[in-house]
């Protein structure tokens, strides 16, 4: 079975969540696993990808491709599954990449199935149901299959492969897909680590009392070396960024350890967060959802607890 899995990159760094689906991909048996790297850089990040698992890597390292839109993308990973007839195409999920699995699938007529957490060597995927509380098997009839899967689903190792084949594609663009134009760009602060990428995940909910007391959690964030998240309620209220939001309508992370402040449990919270490996909570309500599925819970009050914990972490590591 052929496989070729889009590498999504900002700058020169090759998403955590891609490599965890080229991992995943260079598992599943016998597979010829390739790989695809669009926009300027690419050829220098392919030999990383090799060593996550890609005896070949279609690079399309050109300036056409800046700033990062979706149809131009979709051109490429089109033309190279046409011209090598890739059965399988798998791509970890962004707000990038979803635009680009769609545009994908609408291009070669291609079935595609999203929101998975896994896949089998047979082409069997899962996918959660009915707000996360069941997985449901999914396949496709037939080829190119394209499946696109939740942040966090695999983690990214690296296989030890030797030097991939390189394999320049040239800048073929549509003319639909040049007439989208980006016209301005703005950085948003960022207060720490990507939370998609964070091992250590540190999450503010209503129960912090005010925008001005995710001081709490950004402090213990970075005695943790962790980064901050939000709950919905608390960025709908503008506490806090939108690039910081957990849960079923924001990100789905699977860190390390995900500590929780003030946050209530919802179920909408929980789909985007229950991934964890270790969920501790704080909260002054006994009866919070959220302690259901902690494996720690601390009934109290956050502005007492958070800042005495920041304080006992900064003198262990002292």
């Amino acid at each position: 079975m052929s496989i070729l899995v889009f590498l999504e990159h900002h700058g020169s760094e090759l998403q955590k969540g891609a490599l965890g689906v080229l991992t995943k991909a260079a598992s599943l048996g016998d597979s010829d696993v390739a790989a695809v790297i669009v926009g300027a850089g690419a050829k220098d990040l392919a030999p990383e990808a090799g060593t996550f698992g890609a005896k070949k890597v279609f690079v399309a390292d050109d300036d056409a491709f800046e700033p990062p839109l979706p149809q131009a993308r979709v051109d490429v990973l089109a033309k190279i599954v046409q011209e090598h007839g890739y059965e399988t195409v798998l791509i970890a999920n962004s707000v990038l990449a979803a635009d680009i699995a769609a545009g994908l699938a609408a291009r070669l007529e291609a079935g595609l199935n999203w929101d998975l957490v896994d896949i089998t060597g047979d082409w069997v995927g899962k996918r959660p149901a009915l707000q996360d509380s069941v997985y449901v098997d999914v396949g496709w009839k037939s080829t190119p299959r394209i499946a696109l899967f939740r942040a966090g689903s695999f983690d990214a190792s690296a296989t030890g492969g030797g030097e991939p084949e390189i394999v320049d594609v040239s800048a073929d663009l549509s003319d639909h897909s040049q007439q989208a134009r980006v016209t301005g760009q703005e950085l948003e602060e960022s207060s720490g680590k990507s939370i998609e990428d964070a091992d250590v995940i540190v999450a503010g909910g209503r129960g912090l009392g005010a925008p001005e007391n995710f001081s709490l959690a950004e402090e213990l964030a970075r005695a943790l070396g962790g980064a901050v998240g939000a709950t919905r309620a608390v960025v709908d209220a503008g506490w806090y960024p939108y690039a910081a939001q957990i849960g079923q309508t924001g990100k789905v992370v699977s860190p390390k350890l995900y500590v929780a402040l003030g946050i209530s449990g919802a179920i909408q919270h929980k789909v985007g967060m229950q991934s964890s490996n270790v969920i501790v909570s704080i909260n002054k309500d006994a009866n919070a959802p959220i302690f259901e599925f902690s494996d720690l819970g601390v009934v109290g009050d956050v502005h007492e607890i958070v800042p005495k914990l920041t304080e006992l972490i900064k003198q262990r590591k002292g």
